[in-house]
């Protein structure tokens, strides 16, 4: 009996070390769920709207059908990872997201895998305010303004897409990523823009088309990127006013690499390299002395630039146009437009200059004119233009004669040559000297007369007292007149003045006077009169 009690009271006990341990079995699993921990579950039933997963915890927890990507492989007694949000909600069930559980494995993917600069394929799954949302393991964002470069079309034809995308910012806190496509499309870009760069050749022909003209030449694309200049100096050799002249915006066009800089991508391009300089032979085409053809294509005050040929033009400099005339400005003599005959007066090939004349398809006047005017024979002209230092005298078409102002009058002292001539009045002078080199004749009118300064010595002997009338007075003197057209100067050392006394206060043109001759001078024509001792 002993032993039967013994036996009953060990198996009472031994099912207390049972219910106790099992108890402890239970109460450890549950305390393993923690709030925001992924754990596996398994699928215990399927509704129209959620799908009841046991965790192994006291309840179980309902998620959303929408949550899961492919529904219908849904399956009782299949497996899933899920993310726990809360052990239980009003209803005493685990708050559960399949969705959540994904992101948050595929966020440790990410961030374990990737940084911030480093490139990642994603899909775009939807588009949303500011941009759209791109699939990478895990929901980033690709804003509108990095979703692509400006030639690209309708932004919405993205979604649903595969691209290649650089990740620009990782927000761990709050488990945020933004991505760019623009990025990526660039960097592709400036590679095959280094790609093209590098296969560029000097000297060698590339098809582009023209993308944009300006007023100093037109962008040429090139492909891969590459967009070179074709100056508007290397569009012709002829004269281009402005490059829409040769060129329209669209013109697909054969261009020649001039040069090209792989550091700053800048290509330059040439059309008229394509055909040869004309310059290489002008010598033999426009030879010196040789008359002619061209087209007036420009004028400024120097001169006419004329189109001798496509490319070659040379300058008719104005002291070209004519032996005779003088011009202004070449508009006087031609118009844009003109067709003229010219001859070829010098040929810079080394520098692209010719040197034209028009004046030379005539003869010459002024070779004839040491014939035709020889020094110390009169002649006779019209007053063309008068100047302060002498009038010119035209004496034939384009020949022209100076009387200097020294040599109108042998006693006279001429202020200004209006004083004695009118322009347009017909005089008659002596040829004094003829420059033909020069284009210079001087004339005189005094020398028609005689030079009266030797009978004037001898009439005005030195102690000689005359009547006279003050012309001017200076600080230096007074100059009288003593005969008509006759004059002297009384130097203010022979005028006897008070102390602070001035010259011109005491004087005055048209005063009368009586003058002492001490001197007269010949040679250099002039009187010296005193006031002293009269």
């Amino acid at each position: 009996m002993l032993e039967e009690n013994e036996l009953k009271e060990n198996l009472k006990s031994n099912e207390k070390e049972e219910e106790t341990d099992f108890a402890k079995l239970y109460h450890d699993s549950i305390v393993k769920f923690e709030e925001g921990s992924i754990v596996k579950g398994k699928i215990i039933a399927i509704t129209k709207k959620d799908v009841i997963v046991d965790i192994g915890y006291k309840s179980e927890g309902a998620i959303a059908l929408s949550e899961f990507s492919d529904p219908e492989s849904l399956a009782v007694g299949g497996e899933v990872d899920v993310y726990l949000e809360s052990k239980e909600d009003d209803n005493g069930m685990l708050i559960l997201s399949k969705q959540k559980a994904e992101r948050a494995v595929g966020w440790e993917m990410v961030i374990s895998r990737y940084g911030e600069g480093d490139s990642v394929d994603g899909k775009v799954t939807k588009k949303v305010k500011g941009g759209f949302m791109v699939d990478i393991g895990v929901e980033a964002f690709l804003p509108a303004s990095l979703a692509a470069l400006k030639t690209f079309g309708n932004l919405n034809q993205m979604v649903g897409q595969i691209f290649p995308f650089k990740i620009v910012k990782i927000n761990k806190p709050r488990k945020n990523i933004v991505v760019s496509r623009k990025d990526v499309l660039m960097a592709q870009r400036e590679e095959d823009k280094k790609k093209v760069m590098e296969s560029l050749v000097k000297g060698t022909l590339i098809k582009g088309i023209v993308r944009n003209i300006t007023d100093f030449g037109a962008f040429v694309d090139l492909g891969g990127g590459i967009i070179g200049l074709l100056h508007i100096s290397d569009m012709s050799w002829g004269r281009v006013s402005h490059p829409s002249e040769v060129l329209a915006i669209g013109d697909e066009i054969e261009v020649m690499i001039l040069d090209f800089d792989l550091t700053t991508m800048k290509v330059s391009l040439g059309l008229k390299q394509k055909t040869q300089d004309p310059w290489e032979t002008v010598d033999t085409k426009f030879a010196v002395a040789t008359k002619i053809k061209g087209t007036v294509v420009n004028l400024m005050p120097y001169g006419a630039f004329v189109e001798l040929e496509k490319g070659v033009e040379g300058l008719l400099h104005i002291s070209e146009l004519s032996w005779v005339k003088k011009y202004n400005h070449p508009n006087e003599l031609l118009a844009i437009g003109d067709r003229i005959e010219a001859q070829v007066l010098d040929i810079d090939k080394a520098n692209k200059k010719i040197s034209l004349g028009l004046k030379q398809l005539e003869s010459n006047p002024w070779l004839q004119a040491e014939s035709k005017y020889p020094v110390e024979t009169n002649v006779k002209g019209k007053i063309r233009n008068l100047t302060d230092y002498g009038a010119f005298v035209e004496l034939e078409d384009g020949i022209d004669g100076l009387i200097h102002v020294s040599d109108i009058s042998w006693t006279k002292r001429i202020a200004h040559p209006k004083d004695v001539f009118k322009k347009g009045e017909k005089i008659e002078a002596v040829v004094l000297s003829v420059d033909a080199a020069n284009r210079r004749i001087s004339l005189g009118v005094k020398q028609l007369s005689q030079d009266p300064w030797d009978d004037i010595a001898g009439k005005l002997a030195p102690e000689t007292v005359m009547q006279g009338k003050v012309t001017k007075a200076t600080n230096f003197g007074l100059f009288v007149e003593i005969e008509k057209d006759l004059e002297g100067l009384v130097h203010i050392s022979e005028i006897s003045l008070q102390e602070n006394e001035k010259l011109e206060e005491r004087y005055k043109v048209g005063d009368e006077l009586k003058v002492k001759v001490l001197k007269v001078d010949s040679i250099q024509h002039k009187i010296a009169l005193s006031l002293k001792g009269v």
